[in-house]
């Protein structure tokens, strides 16, 4: 009896630990004091001083532009435009799922800032891509300052209340700079295609993000809750790639992972899973062993985890799973800039740091 009891009052400060760092970062962040690192606000204007020839629309959730809704205002764009398109948001919390499908190309999002503006929605779903809060599927993407959340509770352990979504991007050519991404399960579903995050915050707890994309993740944070109800308990990736011909592999430089109680840094689904950290900072929360095969039945004799001058306490690499590549400065250069997304070839002028 005292062990259940023990049992269910760990249960309890876990469910609680996680409601008041979500309420703590989300909603102080929403409302302006937040403790995240919030980019400068001339970023906004280099992003939209790269774009000469495209017109810009408004969004205003209390009613002082033509459109109160982000999603009618995506939808008033032509389908197939080629020229960009800066859809401005005010600050507000937009309580609505919002979509981009794949017919409107040259769509930027332009914030107000991760602080003050919010697309917001709850849904539970045993299909990721429907319980998305936020979907792309239009190449040419830009997002800016902005939350996308999902706030479904977390439900019951291995079932489909689980699935609840904050961002799917199964755009190519798609880049969110100081955006925020939060769920209490598994947040970003990382699709398809070549993708650049930059100085973002993601926050969930067991695949925090998760896909079969190619994906470079610059200087963004990543907040790790474990969930103490489930075996794995957190895990900051699980990349899906089945041949080594897939092109694909998410890549995190330059960045931090912290979070409350323990989490691996990855699990393979597919038996070439890619995924690199480079010079990240890595607190306690990283588990020792560092990498996990949990629920992966097949080969890991082609999974490329690797590590490469990390820091922090929890970065070292003795006692990492047997798997783990130990890269050289060598190895490690393709993963170190913008080239491993061909960025030269999409990214605007100037919107790479590295």
């Amino acid at each position: 009896m005292f062990q259940l009891q023990l049992r269910f009052f760990k249960m309890v400060n876990v469910l609680f630990a996680f409601t008041f760092i979500t309420s703590t970062i989300f909603l102080d962040v929403v409302n302006g004091r937040g403790f995240v690192t919030l980019r400068p606000s001339s970023v906004a204007d280099d992003l939209t001083s790269k774009i000469t020839n495209g017109r810009t629309i408004t969004v205003d959730i209390n009613g002082s532009e033509r459109f109160t809704s982000i999603q009618d205002a995506i939808d008033s764009v032509p389908d197939g435009n080629p020229d960009w398109i800066v859809i401005r948001i005010k600050k507000g919390i937009y309580r609505e799922k919002v979509t981009i499908p794949r017919e409107k190309p040259h769509i930027l999002l332009m914030g107000s800032g991760r602080s003050k503006t919010a697309i917001v929605w709850s849904n539970s779903s045993e299909n990721n891509y429907e319980s998305s809060t936020f979907k792309v599927e239009a190449p040419h993407f830009i997002a800016f300052g902005i939350s996308f959340k999902n706030d479904a509770g977390t439900g019951i352990a291995n079932t489909s209340h689980n699935q609840s979504v904050a961002a799917y991007v199964g755009a190519d050519k798609a880049a969110f700079y100081s955006c925020g991404f939060f769920s209490a399960h598994n947040t970003l579903l990382d699709n398809k295609g070549r993708h650049y995050y930059d100085r973002c915050y993601i926050q969930g707890a067991v695949d925090v993000i998760f896909g079969r994309a190619r994906s470079l993740f610059h200087e963004c944070e990543i907040f790790v809750i474990a969930d103490k109800r489930i075996e794995i308990e957190g895990s900051v990736t699980a990349h899906t790639r089945s041949s080594i011909n897939e092109n694909t592999g998410f890549v995190f430089l330059k960045g931090r992972v912290y979070g409350i109680g323990h989490a691996f840094l990855g699990r393979p689904r597919g038996d070439h899973s890619r995924v690199v950290f480079a010079k990240t900072y890595m607190s306690k929360t990283v588990r020792p062993q560092g990498w996990t095969n949990w629920n992966h039945n097949g080969s890991l004799e082609n999974v490329y985890h690797a590590e490469y001058n990390c820091h922090g306490p929890g970065s070292s690499t003795q006692g990492r799973a047997p798997w783990l590549k130990k890269l050289s400065s060598e190895e490690a250069a393709p993963f170190l800039s913008t080239d491993f997304i061909d960025g030269k070839q999409w990214l605007l002028p100037g919107q790479s740091s590295t």
